[in-house]
């Protein structure tokens, strides 16, 4: 009888092909991962982190049935090289929350993903503790187990790992069924055993993420101290018949080491180019411009030449180098107003019309935001001609940062479309990683959100207008929570636009108050020349704008004029340069007080932890409870704790609630905080 021949079964026309599965992000892989942070616009733009950092890795990972899975994140550093850091499952556990807190090294662009996978050991250990204790399937259990713990020692054998491999094949043989319950439960429970398992047991049903975008910069984009100053009030001098002299970049020098001394890491000028004369605005913004108004730098562009010259009142392109020369010797960094408009002067306005609007009567549209209007500066139209626009804005960053200078202080980005942001700072960053964006936008948040996540490394923000508790608590917990993987805050206390309400009275204690404030809750921190003169006047009662603006005239100022808070300056720098808690934003939590007068927060890195309370109060006495979340710390909520006063030396034993009282001579503590040593 011939034999069989084997039939191949007929395809069953019903049979749906399984595709292979792949890893997508935020979906439902074989190991579903979830809500992936820090995650910007779905991978679309990088997170954000700085050199050094530690950074939160989060997701929400879940699987079918009991069985226990692990997870893990990839980072991939600049150089290609990858390394695994374990997630671990945190409360509440019902939730599914995995995080992991992931090092980071030198600046460059990183990226990262996570991968889950079926935890076997775990597993086996959870189920072999239950059947041990009760007696139930020892041998099947042992059997198990010695599969897993081959399958990893043959693992590490074959890469080199001898040790490895000896403690897990001596843990296959005491898997032994005829070995008392005690011996195995050792097994299950050795921590070494666990390691290598870990280690090197093959990771089954692995699930990965996609490849999310990481950029880490220098320090510097993050942490700073920025002075502001125009270099033409700086040895200024009025001659009898109303004329001026100019303060230039050259004896600008004397405030490069004033501000050096105060310990801010950044010199910050507006624009230093030579500006119109046509509809020049004479002073508090007046259409009349007598022969010695200086007018507004922000009118960039006259026949001596445009964004790319100096002004010829201020010096020469060589001056500029030595002013740059100077402040590197100092440990200053220089920022440099970056405004992409133009004067009616401009050589643009012949050159390049096409960058311009021209409005339905042939005249060429000025800057205006109704009812505001700026005559003596025309916008840019980006739509026109891009590819020249965008071509000749970056040139000029080029030239400017071939001189030097390694911060961009963009004047009114979002008043510029943001895909050229996103084309400029992209180029920017390939050619010039070290170069930082400061982006001058005080508008909606969409706004300012958007040009954060295109590649502006810091933003003005709107503390300037935050005064209340409520306000503060909601701002901070809002900049270290919802937006901290891409925007980063510049607490300035004022700016030549702003004179804040808060500080209107003149009184010195509320100028202090909003130093400490801004110096403390911001890694990046400003102040515009003479808010620690307490300059204080406005144009108009209820405005914004100073009286007699620097924008539009010089001011030669005495700084050892009383009252200053110079000292006050000083100290609030050194503070922040001694403690890494407050070079950062992610370590921060709000904390309760029992008075809307008081203010108050903590801030933590590694084990460096501060504490700040502010009297919100610059005429009258307040005093309060402060509630510390010593858990939150990192500090045993049974201990005390021993607090030193930064700003008066004096030292407090604190413990969960304490109280406080805070007067207009005295009106904060920036507390560090050390366990008591028992």
């Amino acid at each position: 009888m011939a034999p069989e021949t084997a039939v191949e079964p007929a395809e069953d026309p019903t049979r749906i092909p399984v595709p292979p599965r792949r890893g997508v992000p935020n979906g439902f892989g074989r190991l579903p991962i979830h809500n992936v942070s820090p995650v910007v616009e779905n991978g679309a733009y990088p997170a954000k982190a700085v050199e050094d950092e530690t950074i939160t890795v989060r997701a929400n990972i879940f699987r079918e049935g009991h069985d226990a899975l692990g997870a893990c994140v990839v980072l991939t550093d600049p150089t290609g090289a990858e390394q695994r850091v374990d997630m671990a499952q945190v409360e509440p556990m019902g939730l599914d929350i995995w995080t992991a807190r992931v090092p980071l090294g030198a600046p460059g662009d990183y990226s990262f993903r996570i991968e889950a996978f079926d935890d076997r050991w775990r597993t086996w250990r959870h189920n072999a503790a239950i059947k041990v204790a009760a007696g139930i399937d020892i041998p099947l259990v042992c059997a198990e187990g010695r599969l897993m713990l081959d399958e990893a020692a043959e693992a590490a054998r074959t890469q080199g790992a001898e040790d490895d491999a000896a403690v897990l094949s001596d843990a296959a043989r005491r898997l032994d069924p005829r070995a008392p319950a005690r011996q195995l439960g050792e097994v299950a429970s050795d921590t070494a055993v666990g390691v290598g398992m870990g280690r090197w047991l093959p990771r089954r049903l692995l699930t990965p993420t996609d490849e999310f975008p990481l950029v880490v910069h220098r320090r510097g984009a993050q942490f700073s101290s920025w002075y502001e100053f125009f270099p033409r009030s700086v040895g200024a001098v009025r001659h009898g018949d109303g004329s001026w002299t100019s303060g230039t970049l050259r004896s600008s020098e004397r405030m490069l080491e004033r501000i050096a001394a105060l310990g801010f890491t950044v010199a910050y000028l507006p624009p230093i180019s030579p500006i119109g004369h046509a509809y020049r605005k004479g002073p508090n913004n007046s259409l009349a411009a007598g022969p010695n108004d200086p007018g507004s730098p922000w009118a960039i562009g006259s026949a001596a030449g445009g964004h790319d010259a100096v002004n010829p009142e201020l010096g020469t392109i060589e001056d500029f180098d030595h002013f740059v020369a100077r402040a590197h010797e100092l440990g200053l960094e220089v920022a440099l107003d970056f405004a992409l408009q133009a004067s009616p002067d401009h050589p643009w306005v012949v050159e390049h019309p096409e960058w311009f609007t021209t409005r339905a009567d042939g005249t060429i549209a000025y800057a205006e935001n109704p009812p505001k209007k700026y005559q003596d500066i025309y916008p840019i139209n980006f739509d026109n001609d891009p590819e020249g626009i965008y071509n000749e804005a970056l040139r000029l960053a080029e030239f400017w940062i071939g001189h030097g200078v390694t911060i961009l202080r963009v004047d009114n980005p979002h008043t510029k479309p943001v895909d050229f942001w996103a084309w400029f700072a992209h180029h920017l960053h390939e050619r010039h990683p070290e170069v930082i964006l400061q982006a001058e936008a005080f508008t909606r948040p969409e706004m300012m959100h958007a040009l954060a996540k295109v590649g502006f490394h810091l933003s003005y923000c709107y503390y300037p207008w935050r005064n209340t508790k409520d306000e503060l608590g909601q701002y901070l917990t809002e900049l270290s929570t919802e937006s901290v993987d891409f925007f980063r805050p510049n607490f300035f206390t004022n700016t030549p636009d702003i004179n804040p309400l808060f500080t209107r009275s003149g009184n010195p204690a509320a100028f202090a108050i909003r130093m400490i404030l801004a110096a403390t809750m911001s890694p990046a921190w400003g102040v515009y020349s003479g808010f620690e003169l307490c300059e204080h006047e406005p144009l108009r009662a209820g405005g914004e704008e100073y009286l007699n603006s620097e924008k539009y005239e010089f001011r030669p100022r005495d700084y050892d004029a009383e009252p200053n808070l110079n000292g006050l300056l000083a100290k609030l720098n050194s503070i922040r340069a001694a403690h890494p808690a407050l070079q950062q934003m992610r370590g921060t939590k709000v904390l309760e007080t029992s008075s809307d007068k008081v203010f108050a927060f903590a801030k933590r890195d590694g084990w460096d932890r501060v504490v700040t309370v502010v009297s919100l109060d610059p005429d009258e006495g307040v005093d309060a409870e402060v509630r510390v979340d010593l858990g939150w710390l990192g500090l045993d909520p049974g201990r005390g704790i021993r607090v030193h006063d930064e700003l008066t030396g004096q030292d407090f034993d604190w413990g969960a609630v304490d109280y406080v009282r805070l007067w207009p001579a005295q009106p904060a503590h920036v507390l560090s905080v050390s366990p008591v040593q028992l």
